[in-house]
């Protein structure tokens, strides 16, 4: 075992430790019931049964949400995955392989068996995972792989800890050329420049809904703070236009807050206000959507869509080719580092800061609808991971 692993190692420990209390307190909240007491204590979480696969290692519901169309192309029954969060293990289990949340990094080296290849999606970087699975004989590769501009400045910092890092990796398939430079810098090789694989992927919905004779307004996958901004705005906006809006909190946990606070600005008004779990004809001008996996259903009844997880400075922004593949008009916040690339490929967004969205509304009736310029080829990427595969021993 080298010096600097099982240096690593006793911190990772030593962390752990320290923030039991947190981990414990945390594992009751209903978010984390089920990633936490896998991830921390290996609750119904063993090694995977199977062995010589092709593991891919996501973080969230979006990385999850790209895999199907590169587990499609594959056509092999020897994958297996790993995921963090407990929407990105329920959106994995559509695939119907072997899944398991991603243990924390003490546990790593008695829990990881042999695989062949590994495919790391996105910024998921690992240390103790990257070289085990290297020490154990797969073969890693970064797939969708980017650095925020955000994030740029603390991943140079520390340098020589991701040249260790990426070290272990074989291929780095990178969203874009400044990403390219960026993994460059960190010492990585064998570098190729890709896009975004979310472009691939097939996106549909699954319910058909009468849509409202009214404009509709989506606000999909907002985060705290974010809708009482939205609120205001269709307040004023209601002024003058017949519309209704429906509200999708990007987080389950935040329904109840969510409708509490749409009560609030109901209350002494003419506004009507609805559950969509209750309501699935979008009868009153507010609706808190209320129930998972119906975004796009919504997207696809919808005129506008107030995309969230922009208007604040720590979220990153979320997925905006399901609104634009559905023909909404998008407006979102200046705040969407880590969708960057995806933007680049979506037109007639509007950018805004929040205090700023009510004359972005009114300004969508000037407005085509968005839409998306281009897809990417996944075959080379796919040749490639069955080539490797098949050279490992």
């Amino acid at each position: 075992m080298k010096p600097f692993f099982l240096l690593y190692y006793i911190l990772s420990v030593v962390l752990f430790l320290v923030a039991l209390p947190l981990i414990i307190y945390l594992s009751f909240k209903s978010k984390y019931k089920k990633s936490i007491p896998s991830r921390f204590f290996l609750f119904n979480n063993s090694r995977f049964i199977s062995k010589e696969n092709i593991w891919f290692h996501v973080c969230s519901l979006g990385e999850a949400r790209a895999l199907k169309p590169i587990i499609e192309l594959l056509k092999s029954e020897d994958i297996v995955i790993t995921t963090i969060t407990q929407t990105g293990f329920d959106e994995a289990k559509k695939y119907d392989k072997e899944l398991r949340f991603l243990p924390y990094e003490m546990f790593l080296p008695f829990w990881i068996t042999k695989q062949k290849v590994l495919v790391v999606l996105e910024a998921e970087f690992w240390y103790i995972l990257f070289t085990l699975a290297k020490a154990r004989g797969a073969k890693v590769i970064l797939l969708n792989a980017r650095i925020s501009d955000k994030s740029v400045d603390k991943y140079l910092q520390f340098a020589w800890f991701y040249k260790k890092l990426l070290n272990c990796v074989e291929i780095v398939y990178a969203q874009s050329e400044v990403d390219k430079n960026r993994f460059l810098a960190l010492g990585a090789r064998n570098i190729e420049v890709v896009g975004n694989i979310k472009l691939a992927g097939e996106i549909t919905k699954s319910k058909e809904y009468l849509k409202p004779d009214e404009e509709l307004i989506i606000a999909g996958s907002t985060h705290e703070s974010e809708e009482e901004s939205i609120i205001k705005a269709f307040i004023e906006y209601k002024k003058s236009s017949n519309a209704k809006i429906v509200i999708v909190p990007r987080h389950p946990e935040r329904f109840e807050i969510v409708y509490t606070l749409m009560q609030k600005y109901s209350k002494g008004s003419s506004l009507t206000l609805s559950r969509f779990s209750q309501d699935k004809k979008l009868s009153t001008d507010l609706i808190l959507c209320d129930m998972m996996g119906e975004l796009n259903n919504l997207y696809a009844i919808g005129d506008i869509a107030i995309l969230g997880g922009a208007f604040r400075d720590d979220v990153g922004g979320h997925n905006p080719l399901e609104p634009a593949y559905f023909g909404c008009k998008i407006i979102t916040g200046e705040h969407f580092f880590h969708q960057k690339e995806l933007f680049k490929y979506v037109h007639h967004v509007q950018y805004v800061k929040s205090d700023y969205i009510h004359k972005a509304l009114l300004k969508t009736k000037e407005l085509p609808v968005s839409l998306v310029e281009q897809k990417i080829d996944l075959k080379p990427i796919i040749e490639k991971i069955e080539e490797i595969k098949n050279k490992v021993a």
